[in-house]
């Protein structure tokens, strides 16, 4: 992932942030990695204060694809919703409780509505369904106010790739990247042409710069295919399933492109991983975790009403609080004072072999 370049406010404020920016450079010139003084934080500094939420509410439900379903939300009131980037998330909660992100994929410049895009997962957590089935127009829910983990930093020249559902982020990058002028290709990727999302707004735009391939006719591309459609020099932005994602990676060195964002819309592959052990309390049962599996995964095994959502320890839905044992945290979340206080996200913490975790749960 190229860090190069600052992404723009992650609530996607369209003025420069400039606190964040004094932050940063306050950062980069005290980086004990740079040579600068380590910094620590104060005990007594506040925690950040969580994001607020707002009220929504479905103004929109219909099919775009196969099993995938597009909605439409908006304030209950008309007013204007909280303004977001390219690349933002929703943190939606349900009205089961449960807690899902789903991509922005209408239009920054419209303050009216969200539109979002869920495949139906059957034998997923849930959610999914819950949002085919039950969330119907007129339907109220919470959310957080947009988050962007996937900003767009608007590179002169730009290859999107898209997998499947993963084209949600990537089509308001597309929109904004052809209304600022840049070289910019995109191409979109399925099982077959009714499974994708969204192709005639993609066809809508200059037909040179996107291309729509499709497995049952095309074949299944690779990721030199895919690259090679990129400009000289070009950023590429992927989302899509992380068989594609990883492929990419491997190719990208040989590609004409320079550099590489993605986001994945699943759970990364356990790397170096090692098998250990969690136990549900001081005297509860031991349940072993495989080398290759989540600690969030063997737990829902049998605590299936667990909470969850990004799988990647991102949004901090599936928090637990650990009793004794030495995790490995492997979060973007949690802070250090939270990580010495106990906390632990199992999507992606794990420790080391033959290490037992013993968790509040």
């Amino acid at each position: 992932m190229d860090l190069s370049t600052p992404p723009p406010d992650l609530y996607g404020r369209p003025r420069p942030d400039r606190f964040i920016q004094r932050l940063t450079a306050f950062g980069d010139r005290y980086n004990p990695a740079m040579g600068g003084p380590l910094l620590r934080r104060s005990p007594h500094r506040a925690e950040p204060r969580p994001t607020r939420q707002i009220q929504l509410v479905v103004t929109r439900h219909e099919s775009v694809a196969d099993d995938v379903v597009e909605l439409h939300l908006a304030d209950p009131s008309g007013a204007p919703l909280p303004g977001w980037q390219p690349g933002a998330r929703l943190l939606l909660t349900l009205p089961s409780g449960r807690e899902r992100h789903y991509s922005l994929c209408s239009d920054p410049a419209d303050p009216r509505h969200y539109r979002i895009a869920v495949r139906r997962i059957a034998d997923g957590g849930g959610g999914s369904v819950e949002i085919h089935d039950e969330l119907h127009v007129g339907a109220r829910l919470t959310a957080r106010r947009p988050r962007n983990g996937f900003a767009f930093c608007a590179e002169p020249a730009v290859l999107f790739l898209a997998g499947g559902i993963g084209i949600t982020p990537l089509l308001p990058m597309a929109r904004e990247a052809a209304r600022l002028g840049l070289d910019w290709r995109l191409v979109h990727t399925g099982r077959t042409a009714g499974s994708m999302p969204f192709a005639d707004e993609l066809r809508a735009f200059d037909p040179r710069r996107v291309t729509l391939l499709t497995d049952d006719r095309d074949g299944a591309p690779t990721a030199e295919a895919l690259l090679a459609h990129a400009p000289a020099g070009a950023a590429v932005y992927c989302c899509g399933p992380a068989p594609m994602l990883a492929a990419v990676q491997r190719a990208l060195d040989a590609s004409p492109a320079r550099s590489l964002h993605f986001e994945r819309f699943g759970a990364a592959p356990v790397l170096d991983g090692h098998s250990f052990t969690v136990r549900l309390g001081a005297g509860g049962p031991e349940l072993p975790i495989p080398a290759d599996r989540s600690a969030l995964d063997v737990l829902r095994e049998i605590r299936p009403d667990l909470p969850y959502s990004c799988h990647q320890g991102f949004c901090g839905t599936c928090r637990l609080r650990l009793l004794s044992g030495t995790p490995q945290h492997r979060d973007r979340r949690l802070t250090e004072e939270e990580r010495a206080a106990g906390a632990l996200l199992p999507c992606v913490s794990r420790a080391a072999e033959g290490e037992t975790l013993v968790l509040d749960l």
